[in-house]
């Protein structure tokens, strides 16, 4: 898919705009931003119009996240305890830092591609034909 290119809604496009999504633009052109604030959807794409109002992302992107993050702070426990030894509080404090500073990097490219997916599936308010084109 080149940039710029306007996906339509359908299986075969999943992919394409879950990578747009993660990107934070527009599923269908790639080029407008779809978030008005940190995690704030956009009303609408600012280059293509496309309505971005029936999202119904919730809870969905947090769960994902929090499932990414703690694999990835499970897994590297015991490189800690290998690295820094046995001192607690300093195992403890660094993971929950790193656990904070991943969690908040994560979670609006999580969000783009499940608002993403919801467009590209026709979920919701995003049936094909209800779309301004």
């Amino acid at each position: 898919m080149k940039q710029g290119q306007m996906l339509v809604q359908g299986a075969e496009n999943v992919k394409p705009a879950m990578l747009r999504g993660a990107c934070l633009k527009c599923p269908r052109c790639g080029e407008g931003r779809m978030f008005s604030g940190y995690l704030k959807v956009a009303a609408s794409c600012d280059a293509c119009g496309l309505d971005l109002t029936p999202q119904r992302a919730d809870d969905g992107p947090a769960y994902f996240v929090i499932l990414i993050v703690a694999h990835l702070i499970g897994f590297s426990l015991p490189v800690m305890f290998n690295l820094i030894g046995d001192r607690p509080t300093t195992i403890a404090v660094t993971l929950g830092l790193a656990s904070i500073v991943l969690s908040l990097a994560l979670l609006p490219p999580v969000k783009g591609s499940f608002v993403a997916f919801q467009w590209a599936k026709g979920m919701h308010g995003f049936q094909p034909g209800t779309q301004t084109q």
